[in-house]
């Protein structure tokens, strides 16, 4: 009798089947992520370039150039609508709309919650209504602008996590009653306010770096960047924890030190992007899910390019291409924007869920 024996491959012979197979689930995703971050980076480049070189006063690359390393041009005015005026909207725009995506993105992962943005939370226009307040009742300018915009960020997340009581329905209910509150608050500010300080005001709380200055930028930028090197550090484990809290313990991320790290920059990022550009509305909302659908992941470096993007693009449409030569703020434009492009990605989602994808 001849004895039958059922062997089963080796770990040698299973090994390379197993990694052929895992090179092609995983180069693809991988090249995908590649191409889709470097075409959002020279998207990004392109169209800041836009904004510095094209509009009402033109210029070429070389002349730009020349001008920011502090060569005089003989064309009339040109140093001064470089350095004074194109040149600080597209870098405030960059950095400002960046830190409203990256913060946007954080904060839905951490919620899991696409609707779970600062700015539907309320913790934009706390920052808001503290800075309208002392701006055109206190008279205040400057650094102190910044400290109250942080604390009335942070004041209105206490509130909102307070009531929440950790529960990510309500945590949105909550915000959407504060904002709704808050916005009550800056309409009674600008009644209290002359005519002079609530013009100015509306402008700025639509969403305007029309006067944005190199100081604000520094403080924008020195604030703002450290920011998004938290965030983008800490997106690895941000994805974990969207896996739920025991398999991410399990899997070694500590739950509570992460979210408070990521909570912290959340509200600092978005305190100095509102004190400095105001409450650009849908940028937060946004990006992040636009970021997600090219990624195929969360990415808060890909969220944070969309969102200069969007901000940079904005910006520009509301200066030069609104018929009649009239001038729209930037929150103006992502605005009308942004209320169909949610609409869409709202159908979209729906639509993935319905066949099964993710």
């Amino acid at each position: 009798m001849n004895e039958t024996t059922s062997t089963s491959p080796s770990a040698t012979q299973m090994s390379p089947t197993t990694l052929e197979r895992s090179r092609v689930d995983t180069d693809p995703r991988k090249r995908r992520r590649l191409f889709a971050l470097g075409a959002l980076i020279v998207a990004t480049l392109a169209i800041f370039l836009v904004r510095v070189l094209l509009g009402d006063f033109t210029f070429t690359i070389t002349d730009a150039v020349r001008i920011v390393l502090g060569e005089q041009i003989d064309v009339s005015g040109a140093n001064y609508v470089l350095m004074e005026s194109k040149l600080p909207r597209a870098v405030a725009a960059l950095v400002g709309g960046a830190l409203f995506g990256a913060a946007g993105a954080a904060m839905q992962s951490l919620v899991r919650n696409p609707l779970a943005s600062p700015d539907v939370l309320g913790i934009s226009l706390g920052s808001s209504t503290a800075a309208v307040f002392c701006v055109t009742l206190l008279g205040w300018s400057g650094w102190p602008i910044l400290f109250v915009a942080v604390l009335g960020g942070f004041a209105v997340s206490g509130v909102i996590l307070a009531l929440a009581k950790g529960q990510t329905a309500r945590m949105i209910l909550v915000g959407i009653a504060m904002a709704a509150g808050l916005q009550s608050v800056i309409q009674w500010i600008l009644l209290k306010s002359n005519a002079f300080q609530a013009q100015d005001a509306m402008v700025w709380l639509a969403g305007s770096v029309s006067d944005v200055t190199w100081p604000e930028i520094a403080r924008l930028a020195g604030i703002g960047l450290p920011m998004l090197v938290v965030l983008a550090v800490l997106a690895h484990r941000l994805r974990v924890l969207e896996l739920g809290r025991p398999l991410a313990v399990g899997l070694g991320v500590p739950d509570g030190a992460i979210r408070a790290f990521v909570f912290v920059a959340v509200v600092l990022g978005i305190a100095v992007a509102t004190s400095v550009c105001g409450p650009v509305a849908f940028v937060a909302l946004l990006a992040g899910p636009i970021a997600r659908r090219l990624m195929g992941r969360t990415s808060i470096v890909a969220a944070a390019l969309v969102g200069a993007s969007i901000t940079i693009a904005g910006d520009y449409v509301g200066a030069y291409l609104i018929p009649g030569g009239g001038k729209l703020p930037v929150g103006v434009i992502t605005g009308l924007a942004g209320a169909p492009v949610l609409a869409w990605l709202l159908v979209a989602s729906q639509r993935g869920r319905s066949k099964g994808t993710p």
